[in-house]
C-alpha cells in the first residue's frame, strides 16, 4: 500500500468514527486496532500496539499533568480565584476600562492553572460579562478580553496543554513551559495596549463609574494579602524550573502544595472543595491519559505504515521554502480548530508536523510554541471556532455571532502579531530555555 493510501485510510477511519458520534479517544483506539491488524500482522500486531501504548502512559514526564490540573481545580473550588478577581478589581480603582483589565489579568491566572480555555471562557462569561454589560461596556470591550485570555493561558506556565504537547512531540517539557514566559508577558502587554487604545478612541465603550477611592496604604495591604501570595506560587513554580532546582514534576507538586497551604491560611480549604477538586482533576486526567494512549499508538502506526516518512518526503520535495511550509501547517491548524478540540488536533497533527519541522530545520521548542498559539487562535476562528459557540452560550440574550466575531478579532490580531514576532526573532522564545540549560 502506498504511503498516501495508508495515510488516507488511517485519517479516514478517525474522521468517520468521530462523525458517527464516537468520543475522540475511542475513535483513535478503534482506528488504531484496525490499522494494527492491517499493517502490523493481525492479532500479534494488535498485542504489540497495546503494549507500546501502555509503555507510553508510564512516562515520568506525564506526572505534571494531573498535578497542574489539581492545582487549577483547587484554585477555583476553594474560592482563591474569586479573591484574585475581587482583589484586582479593587486595586485598579477608577482606571478606565478596568473590568477589561480585570478580565485579562484574573482570567489568565485562572485559565493558566485550569489548563482549559473552554472552561475559562465559560467561567469568565458567566462571572464578568453580566457585570460589564450592566456597566455599559461595548461588546468588544466585554467579550473580546474573555476570548483573548485563552491565548495567554495556553503559553504561560504552568500549562497542562503545553505538557501534553511536549509529551506527544517528545520534546523537553520544562523547556517548552519556559519558552512561553517572555512571549506571554509580551502578549499581555499587547492586550493592555489594545484595551487602553480602544478606551481612548471611544470612551463610551467602557463608561467610567464611581468607585470608593482606596488610599495607597490600603492598596499595598490589599496587594500583599490578596494577590501577592497567589502570584508568588506561580512565580516560584516558574523560578524553580528556570534555575534547575526542580523538574517540571517537582515544580507542579510544589504548586499544588502551595495552593493547598494558601487555601488553609485563608480558611477556605473545606473537605467538599478538596474532594470536588480531586474529582475534577481525575476526570480530565483519565481522559488525557486515554488520549495519550491513542496518540502514541497512532504515531507508531503512521511510522510503521510508511505514511509519516512518505508525507515528509513529499512535503520536503516541494519547492516551497521552510516558512511557506510553516504557513501551510499553521493554516491547517486554524481550519481544524473550527470543528475539533485542541487535544484531537494534537493527536492528528503532532506525529506528522514535528518530524516535518525537524526536516525543515526548525527548533522543536520554538515550533511547539508556534503550534500552541495556532491551537488557541483556531479556537476563536470564525465561523466555527469552538470558543465562539461557548461564548454565545453564556452571552446575554440577543448577542449575535457577528458581534462575537467582531469582538474577538482585535485580540486574535494580537496573537497573530506575537506569532510574526516569534518568527522574526526566535530568541524571544528560546532565551529562557537556553538559560535553564
Amino acid at each position: 500500500m502506498e504511503w498516501y493510501q495508508a495515510l488516507a485510510l488511517l485519517l479516514g477511519m478517525v474522521f468517520t468514527l468521530m462523525m458517527l458520534g464516537m468520543p475522540v479517544a475511542l475513535a483513535f483506539l478503534g482506528a488504531n486496532l484496525v490499522g494494527a491488524f492491517i499493517f502490523m500482522g493481525g492479532e500479534r500486531g494488535i498485542g504489540q500496539l497495546i503494549n507500546n501504548g501502555f509503555g507510553a502512559m508510564t512516562n515520568f514526564a506525564l506526572v505534571p499533568i494531573p498535578l497542574f490540573l489539581l492545582m487549577g481545580e483547587l484554585f477555583f473550588h476553594t474560592g482563591l480565584a474569586t479573591r484574585v478577581f475581587n482583589g484586582v478589581d479593587r486595586l485598579l480603582g477608577k482606571l478606565p476600562a478596568r473590568l477589561s483589565y480585570v478580565t485579562v489579568g484574573g482570567g489568565t491566572a485562572f485559565a493558566t492553572l485550569s489548563g482549559s480555555s473552554m472552561g475559562s471562557t465559560a467561567l469568565l462569561g458567566s462571572l464578568m460579562l453580566p457585570e460589564m454589560m450592566k456597566r455599559g461596556y461595548s461588546k468588544v470591550m466585554a467579550i473580546g478580553p474573555i476570548l483573548g485570555t485563552g491565548g495567554l493561558a495556553i503559553i504561560i506556565p504552568p500549562s497542562a496543554l503545553a505538557v501534553l504537547l511536549a509529551t506527544f512531540a517528545r520534546i523537553d517539557v520544562g523547556s517548552l513551559l519556559l519558552a512561553g514566559v517572555i512571549p506571554g508577558i509580551i502578549l499581555a502587554g499587547f492586550y493592555a495596549a489594545l484595551i487602553y487604545t480602544l478606551a481612548r478612541i471611544n470612551p463610551d465603550s467602557a463608561p467610567a463609574y464611581e468607585v470608593v477611592a482606596m488610599p495607597w496604604g490600603d492598596r499595598i495591604k490589599l496587594f500583599i494579602s490578596e494577590l501577592m501570595p497567589m502570584v508568588a506560587v506561580v512565580v516560584l513554580v516558574i523560578t524553580v524550573m528556570v534555575t534547575g532546582w526542580a523538574t517540571p514534576t517537582e515544580a507542579a507538586a510544589f504548586g499544588c502544595f502551595g495552593v493547598v497551604v494558601l487555601a488553609a491560611i485563608y480558611r477556605c480549604l473545606t473537605v467538599s472543595a478538596f474532594v470536588t477538586a480531586c474529582r475534577g482533576a481525575l476526570k480530565v486526567t483519565l481522559m488525557s491519559f486515554l488520549i495519550i494512549f491513542g496518540s502514541s499508538t497512532f504515531s507508531q502506526l503512521l511510522a510503521f505504515s510508511g505514511a509519516s516518512s512518505g508525507f515528509i518526503g513529499w512535503a520536503t520535495s516541494m519547492e516551497a521554502g521552510p516558512y511557506t511550509m510553516l504557513l501551510i501547517m499553521f493554516m491547517i491548524l486554524l481550519i481544524l480548530g473550527m470543528f475539533m478540540d485542541q487535544l484531537s488536533m494534537l493527536l492528528l497533527t503532532v506525529p506528522i508536523f514535528f518530524p516535518l519541522a525537524a526536516q525543515l530545520g526548525f527548533d522543536p521548542i520554538w515550533f511547539g510554541l508556534i503550534v500552541l498559539l495556532a491551537l488557541e487562535i483556531s479556537f476563536t476562528t470564525p465561523p466555527f471556532g469552538l470558543l465562539l459557540f461557548v461564548m454565545k452560550g453564556v452571552a446575554p440574550p440577543g448577542t449575535t455571532m457577528r458581534e462575537i466575531y467582531i469582538a474577538g478579532f482585535p485580540f486574535i490580531a494580537c496573537i497573530l502579531l506575537l506569532v510574526l514576532l516569534l518568527v522574526a526573532f526566535p530568541g524571544i522564545a528560546l532565551f529562557l530555555p537556553n538559560l535553564g540549560h
